[in-house]
């Protein structure tokens, strides 16, 4: 298959583009980013089947050209809430198939719109197909396929911020923690304040407890859509307690509330991470996810949780890149705009991110590895 990296030379995009440079079937591997020194470095060190162009995801017609006549395009262009319908519309112009890591809830709702004009095109386009969402949507599938009823799906994730690196993941924080975000609560979409609800939540090891809150995120926005359950809620939370309380008082000060006061203190950010997660730096850095999914069977309550566990760039990349496989293989038939809970089947998606090092748990204290 030929598959289109856009993106692909960012801090995120290369592993995904590393590990389908790996694979047998992907013959023709491109490159796309603005950063095209980073781009043809990146290509040159992955050999032959790879290639790198310069692409500017604010040039629809520019990209629509690039895209054209590739099998799959995998999206890592970040901030998502700037560029991710940008992206997906070329794509679906280009009649190109498109699978991403977005992880902004308004990124994903306006992903939504696009729909009815993927189906038109004949596109399969998946938006949010990395650790949260992604691994955490498919996990919501794999649970509620077990009930006949679903009450509740809670999904949630841990960063050790150790554990990233570049502006766009910096930005991504900032923009769930700030302000009103959705929750699907009672049956209805409700805006309720990012920050509130913390809870201490147990993740995988090596992440183990760590406190959550509400904060902006993809998955009450898409999971309703496709799963008939009561509540879809997301809560996440970092590793570093202090960097936790500095945000949420740059945060409390309205240093975040716009997107030009977002890049700058991204940018800040960025240049103080270094410094700042040196500070009782844990021997291994790692990331986790979770869901928990209530519900009914044959008339009785159950209660299903599973988790994942990586290092960041593999959490985020490796579903993308079975994702894009499995697309460009013809495993996945439905056309549209759509998230990984409405396509991917869990159990072979799940079995291909195993094979790849993500660790997969089941079970309340999230230590029993996961049975597929």
């Amino acid at each position: 298959m030929r598959v289109i990296a856009l993106g692909g030379a960012g801090m995120m995009g290369r592993f995904g583009v590393k590990d389908l440079a790996s694979r047998e079937n992907v013959e023709d591997l491109l490159i796309a980013d603005y950063d095209i020194a980073a781009a043809d470095a990146l290509a040159k060190e992955l050999g032959s089947k790879c290639r790198a162009q310069k692409i500017d995801a604010n040039d629809h017609a520019g990209m629509v050209e690039a895209i054209r006549g590739f099998d799959v395009a995998m999206g890592t262009i970040g901030p998502f809430y700037k560029y991710e319908k940008k992206v997906a519309s070329a794509c679906i112009e280009a009649g190109v198939d498109y699978v991403s890591i977005c992880d902004d809830y308004d990124a994903a709702a306006e992903f939504m719109e696009l729909d009815a004009d993927a189906k038109r095109a004949g596109v399969t386009a998946i938006t949010g197909v990395g650790w949260t969402p992604g691994i955490t949507n498919v996990f919501a599938r794999l649970g509620a396929d077990q009930f006949d009823e679903v009450e509740e799906i809670a999904t949630a994730w841990a960063c050790d911020p150790a554990d990233t690196a570049g502006k766009a993941v910096t930005l991504h924080y900032i923009h769930a923690v700030t302000g009103m975000i959705p929750s699907y609560i009672d049956g209805r979409m409700q805006n309720i304040k990012a920050g509130s609800g913390l809870e201490q939540l147990t993740f995988p090891p090596t992440v183990g407890p760590v406190g959550v809150f509400h904060a902006g995120h993809p998955e009450p926005v898409t999971i309703p859509r496709y799963i008939d359950c009561r509540t879809v809620t997301l809560k996440g939370g970092l590793t570093d307690k202090m960097l936790v309380v500095l945000t949420n008082m740059i945060v409390a000060a309205g240093l975040t509330n716009t997107v030009r006061k977002k890049d700058v203190i991204g940018g800040i950010f960025n240049y103080l991470l270094p410094y700042l997660e040196n500070i009782g730096k844990p021997p291994e850095t790692c990331s986790a996810c979770r869901t928990d999914i209530t519900g009914k069977k044959d008339g009785k309550w159950m209660h299903l949780a599973y988790g994942a566990a990586a290092h960041m760039d593999m959490l985020t990349c490796l579903p993308s890149s079975v994702a894009v496989q499995m697309v460009g293989e013809g495993l996945i038939e439905e056309k549209g705009a759509m998230a990984p809970e409405a396509c991917l089947p869990p159990q072979e998606f799940l079995k291909r991110l195993e094979e790849g090092g993500i660790r997969l748990y089941e079970g309340d204290d999230m230590t029993t590895p996961l049975m597929l």
